[in-house]
């Protein structure tokens, strides 16, 4: 065991020779049977605001060593993967150390095969205690966080390069701007943040969805804040005090791991006139974290479109353009330019820890992956610091509120047999890690 991980740290750490290729998951979407989270209570109140539960979602809890040299046999060196931090306390203060035991061997698996593991701590979903101690609206949750970080640096972190502490950081933000764009139109905008939501709910199921929420957590329906619920900057100071606190607490006992967040970014074009809305939108998705993670060691870069930016803000897509599943633009090179955008902002590492298509067609998937590296590779080429591209998402999985519509994946899944049956856009995006190489 010790040999695996000291290979996993010493060849992709500080001074990685490899570009990074490969592709990402989240524990709630694909493990299956995550009871101990908030998710898994709000999806199963009997007037629930999602399309469907989870379940059993694609239960890579217990194949995830098929998953990962799946990943390996194509040619891919890396895997982003989030450890569930429900499963890991999910009490309050007590943890579970045969789920400790079950990420290492995740870890171990990945060493085995060659793949450099990238890990998040949190990846939407929390302990469902949390929230009824005020979740991710509380100070509280600084604490409770960094706890959580700590007790994964001493039991993990001697095998793990990269830590992510929170994915998509900036949700919160960008999810109150939908809610008052919602409130002045009156309805939900497709596209207008990079999840999974239910547009087609009523009013009498998001209350009574509220209020059965409220007893099953044992709080007031207006005070759940899992974390991909609206924030202003108030609460959502507290979301990056618990990413300074955890970092804090991960380098305190791994100061050779490289510790940093991701968030999801748009690429914003102005039109003339526009200019201005623009740097304002920018700002709020990114400008804004700033002064939050200048301490980091690296980025994680997560982009799926553009939006164009008039004098009014952002527009809806052209009437003709090509759009996903998820309501995007289909844009593959947004990805080039926000890399370019964030690293005259942000000189360090950048990592793409997220970009992807969701579509029926993998044929399209497959000039997707290939357009929007040649993008980050000509990034790279002209000096931005990105040194890995990691596609969403290995496997078809469960889109959140919109449920198991959304196929995004490399690896289609059956989930009446849970066999596994890769794509052709698995074989291209392995294909790459020989580009990469190149231009290291």
């Amino acid at each position: 065991m010790a040999a695996a991980s000291d290979c996993c740290i010493k060849e992709n750490n500080m001074n990685s020779p490899a570009f990074l290729i490969g592709a990402a998951t989240a524990a709630h979407q694909v493990e299956g049977n995550n009871v101990h989270s908030d998710y898994w209570v709000m999806e199963n109140v009997k007037h629930s605001d999602f399309a469907e539960p989870s379940g059993l979602a694609v239960d890579h809890y217990n194949r995830y060593e098929e998953d990962i040299k799946l990943l390996a046999e194509a040619g891919g060196n890396a895997y982003r993967f989030s450890i569930e931090w429900a499963r890991i306390e999910p009490e309050e203060g007590r943890f579970d150390e045969k789920e400790i035991e079950h990420y290492g061997k995740v870890i171990e698996c990945c060493c085995a095969n060659g793949v450099t593991p990238i890990v998040t701590l949190m990846h939407f979903s929390s302990p469902a205690w949390l929230i009824a101690r005020g979740g991710w609206a509380s100070e509280k949750v600084v604490t409770y966080f960094a706890r959580y970080a700590r007790h994964i640096a001493e039991t993990l972190g001697d095998r793990l390069p990269y830590i992510a502490t929170i994915n998509e950081a900036n949700m919160g933000i960008q999810l109150h701007k939908v809610v008052a764009d919602m409130m002045k139109a009156g309805k939900r905008k497709e596209g207008g943040v990079q999840v999974g939501q239910n547009n087609g709910l009523n009013l009498k199921t998001i209350i009574l969805s509220m209020l059965e929420q409220g007893r099953a957590f044992h709080t007031s329906p207006f005070r759940i804040h899992s974390f991909l619920k609206p924030r202003d900057e108030k609460t959502e100071r507290f979301v990056m005090e618990a990413h300074i606190a955890a970092r804090k607490a991960i380098k305190e006992r791994l100061p050779d791991t490289k510790v940093g967040l991701t968030l999801s970014l748009f690429d914003y074009q102005p039109v003339e006139g526009g200019e201005e809305q623009a740097a304002r939108l920018w700002h709020e998705d990114f400008g804004w974290y700033l002064p939050y993670i200048k301490d980091d060691d690296f980025l994680g870069v997560q982009n799926y479109s553009r939006k164009i930016v008039d004098e009014n803000g952002a527009r809806e897509p052209a009437l003709d353009a090509p759009l996903t599943q998820m309501g995007y633009e289909d844009y593959p090179s947004s990805i080039g330019n926000v890399l370019r955008k964030v690293a005259k902002e942000f000189p360090k590492e950048l990592l793409v820890t997220e970009n992807g298509i969701g579509t029926a067609d993998d044929s399209r998937r497959c000039a997707f992956i290939r357009e929007a590296f040649a993008s980050v590779m000509q990034a790279k080429a002209d000096g931005v610091p990105v040194s890995g591209y990691l596609h969403w998402s290995l496997l078809d999985n469960f889109e959140w509120q919109a449920g198991f519509g959304k196929t995004f994946g490399l690896i289609a899944v059956d989930r009446t047999t849970q066999t596994r049956y890769p794509k052709e856009s698995l074989k291209v995006l392995g294909s790459l890690a020989d580009d990469g190489e190149e231009t290291k």
